[in-house]
């Protein structure tokens, strides 16, 4: 990622060189490390609005994968004025009310729009000096930070007394190739990222976390959809089951939480796993994965190195708190990172701890920064915006409630999207999910 960021950062440059004026400052937010939560954004707002307030007139916010065309930039904001506050971007909004943004607007979600990150998005000085005078005054409330571009369009809103969001239509995140592309300041790759060959099959071990009351109904799920990607997979229960088979780790089950039986399965990776299997992928039992998409995104990463991958959330960045990988979506460890955390003394405070919780606070703890990758999810298809997903292939999604899982693995996650399933083939319209 801190490559990718490097070259768009010397692209930026090369063509701001080409236009004879003072260069633009370009940050990496990975290299602001005077915050844990730096890719929370807000809180960055104080050192922006004293060390630019003066002499800028914007700041630009665009993802590693983001693409720019800075003269097309530097039209699009003359557009507006910048004595005035603005907060531009590509607008998203919901179709209907999500547990990921609280269900927010559940009378009418449409009506609230909030920017895609991949398109880059915009504030003019005089919002940021206002939005740095306000934490000065009142710190951030939220202890959890889940779907950030929802959260900060939330709090530069201010319930109608800052700032809606202004849909920017040179703001895209078509593909640079796109014949749609010409109005366009900005692009983004669409592509699954692939840094030479795929890992092999066998280089991924999957481990999925279930209990005795979802054997019937949730594991058939796995069995007919992902199951046959995976070369090595067991299936951790509170009950040895021979039909699936699934391996009791002697770790009772609980209502919430699962640390004592994700640090068991971390342990048994460490312990009872060829040495020279790299990469081990902890998943839920209505976790829905494409091992294939994973393999090829594992060639970008080296496993000799400390790495814990998937969508990253956050509790209490605003006052030192740390940064976590939401389970649901799926968890990545390198074996590295499995032995660094296993050497240390970090462990679960309960049993029922939540796992990618404590797992966040020890790689935190141990100075090991996790990895997010928006290919992960959470939750289902239908609880994220069409735009924001059109610009993804995705690896993962969660959850099988109110939706056929079997059907949105299929469509969204399999193979190819017409798959041959039972002996027919299958395509599902991806609208209707």
């Amino acid at each position: 990622h801190s490559k990718r960021a490097e070259d768009l950062k010397r692209d930026i440059l090369k063509q701001a060189a080409g236009l004879g004026k003072e260069l633009p400052t370009v940050l990496l937010i990975h290299q602001i490390d005077r915050h844990e939560g730096a890719w929370t954004i807000l809180p960055l707002m104080k050192d922006f609005s004293l060390t630019y307030g003066r002499n800028s007139s914007w700041i630009f916010f665009c993802e590693e994968d983001t693409r720019i065309q800075v003269v097309k930039l530097l039209e699009t904001l003359r557009r507006f004025d910048k004595s005035k506050e603005w907060f531009l971007g590509k607008a998203l909004y919901d179709e209907e009310s999500t547990i990921i943004h609280h269900y927010a607007f559940a009378e009418n979600p449409t009506v609230f729009k909030f920017p895609d990150f991949a398109a880059g998005w915009a504030l003019s000085i005089p919002l940021v000096n206002k939005l740095a005078k306000k934490l000065k005054s009142e710190p951030l409330k939220s202890d959890f930070t889940i779907d950030l571009k929802h959260e900060i369009a939330l709090y530069i809103w201010q319930k109608g007394e800052g700032p809606h969001l202004t849909p920017v239509p040179e703001f895209c995140t078509d593909d640079v190739n796109s014949y749609k592309v010409d109005h366009c300041a900005t692009t983004f790759s669409n592509f699954l990222p692939l840094c030479g060959e795929p890992v092999k099959k066998e280089d991924v071990f999957v481990a999925v976390k279930t209990c005795q009351k979802f054997h019937d109904d949730r594991i058939p799920v796995v069995k007919q959809t992902w199951e046959r990607e995976a070369a090595l997979i067991e299936y951790y229960s509170d009950y040895a089951d021979i039909s699936i088979p699934t391996i009791d780790l002697g770790i009772p089950n609980t209502d919430r939480g699962h640390c004592g039986k994700t640090f068991a399965i971390l342990e048994r990776f460490l312990n009872h796993t060829s040495p020279r299997t790299p990469w081990l992928v902890v998943v839920d039992d209505d976790t829905l994965i494409s091992i294939i998409r994973l393999r090829k995104l594992l060639s970008c990463y080296d496993p000799n190195e400390p790495v814990f991958l998937g969508e990253r959330y956050g509790y209490g960045l605003g006052t030192g708190g740390y940064s976590y990988i939401t389970g649901g979506g799926g968890m990545v460890f390198s074996r590295a990172a499995v032995q660094k955390l296993l050497a240390s003394k970090c462990r679960c405070y309960s049993m029922d701890a939540p796992d990618d919780m404590v797992l966040g606070m020890c790689f935190s703890g141990l100075g090991i920064p996790i990895t997010h990758s928006p290919l992960f999810h959470q939750a289902r298809p239908m609880d994220y915006p069409k735009d924001y997903l059109s610009h993804q292939i995705p690896v993962s999604f969660h959850k099988h409630w109110n939706i056929d899982p079997v059907k949105v693995y299929f469509t969204w996650l399999a193979p190819n999207t017409e798959e041959s399933h039972n002996g027919r083939k299958v395509g599902y319209n991806r609208e209707d999910l």
